[in-house]
């Protein structure tokens, strides 16, 4: 009540005191505005009437002096000398969940434009291990600029670091190696489709490899995912066994590289990292890719490319490619960065459910009946899994917590 009393005493106080001045200005307004005339701000302020500049001074003042009076009876520090305008909030804290939906959408986007195109260029240019290095080389070039302009900052690396990131490097190329060649032999929903089994191998390699007990709730989503994927591989009309085989030692490298990424958890940002596993798996797919391919290359693959698309076309497919998949993978890591496991689960079902659908209207793949079925089949079980494997993920976080507390 003291500091109230106080404040409405210095209110009055500044009230009279400006009641004053405005009055002299009042009165001394025509001198001082013959020798200021060639201001329109100043003929501005001198056509105001003194009644309208103490209706300001009054506003001002009593909306400061309830401001400070509620502060005080809060328990809050008074700050007179705030202004009346509180800091705007950015975009992105006014309406978080749009910003996250933008940034689901543009991963869907970037991935199904990645796979649309690749496929394009292995329709006339099919050698996946070739394209394997672009697919990387133009990461690799993206990150090394953005190094240079400290966008991010480059992180330090040492021998320790280098070799817990080498093997994750090495499943990674294989992976992607494997995941090409599968998209140069066969249909890309076909290629999609095996690799929903991705989460089985996870379970088999958690369970038998880590020695982690999987949970039989756990095992028996995984059912229809192997019944769907057997179903859509019977009657697919483009399957072949080389991207049938190449699909699944694609799923088994990216199962060993989640595994040995758990084991080079390290303090340095998602940026940086993927950064680094680029530059060393680039360093892995280039022998192979000289040696299977590139002799065919050289003698007739280069020209067979140009005479059909010519050589701006191919070269400007070569980046894009690059490009999109660099870009679907980083936005891939912001985007679940800022989500709940749950949410992330139900995105990465909803990311391939996206690309099989596009992929068959952009291509025209005909499909049989029980291909269809089988595919759906799949997904849906990979969905169950995503969501009870997250449900687990987040109770053994709450219990962490609890237990920490």
């Amino acid at each position: 009540m003291a500091s109230i009393s106080n404040l409405s005493l210095i209110h009055q106080s500044r009230s009279s005191s400006f009641q004053k001045l405005c009055c002299t200005s009042h009165r001394n307004v025509h001198p001082i505005s013959n020798h200021l005339e060639f201001s329109p701000l100043n003929k501005k302020i001198a056509s105001l009437k003194t009644p309208t500049l103490l209706k300001l001074s009054h506003r001002l003042s009593d909306f400061r002096l309830v401001k400070a009076a509620a502060a005080d009876a809060e328990g809050h520090e008074i700050e007179l000398t705030k202004g009346f305008v509180e800091p705007k909030k950015s975009f992105s804290e006014k309406f978080p969940a749009l910003v996250t939906g933008f940034f689901f959408f543009t991963w869907y986007f970037l991935n199904v434009i990645f796979n649309i195109l690749n496929k394009k260029v292995y329709n006339y240019f099919p050698y996946p291990y070739f394209v394997s290095v672009i697919h990387l080389l133009v990461g690799v070039v993206y990150c090394l600029i953005s190094w240079s302009l400290g966008l991010p900052k480059r992180a330090p690396i040492n021998k320790e670091l280098l070799g817990l990131l080498t093997p994750v490097a090495a499943c990674h190329a294989l992976g992607h190696v494997m995941s090409n060649v599968s998209f140069a032999a066969v249909a890309v929903s076909f290629t999609h489709t095996i690799k929903a089994l991705e989460p089985f191998f996870s379970a088999a390699a958690s369970q038998f490899v880590l020695g982690h007990q999987i949970p039989l709730p756990l095992w028996l989503s995984l059912a229809p995912v192997v019944l769907g994927v057997s179903m859509a591989s019977l009657t697919e009309l483009s399957f072949n066994w080389t991207g049938f085989i190449s699909a699944m030692i694609s799923n088994i490298s990216f199962t060993y590289r989640s595994i040995y990424s758990k084991k080079a958890m390290t303090g340095m940002d998602s940026t940086n990292i993927y950064a680094y596993i680029s530059i060393i798996a680039l360093l892995f797919c280039l022998p192979p890719a000289i040696v299977i391919e590139g002799p065919q290359l050289m003698q007739y693959g280069f020209k067979a490319a140009i005479a059909k698309v010519g050589l701006q076309k191919f070269l400007s497919d070569l980046f894009w490619i690059g490009m999109f998949y660099h870009l679907y993978n980083q936005v891939a890591t912001n985007t679940l960065e800022r989500v709940a496991p749950l949410t992330h689960a139900v995105g990465n079902v909803l990311k391939r459910v996206f690309v099989i659908g596009f992929s068959i209207v952009v291509f025209g793949n005909r499909i049989s009946t029980q291909t269809g079925i089988g595919t759906g089949i799949a997904i849906a079980g990979v969905a169950i899994y995503s969501l009870i494997k997250a449900n687990m993920e987040e109770e053994k976080r709450k219990a962490a917590q609890q237990h920490a507390s």
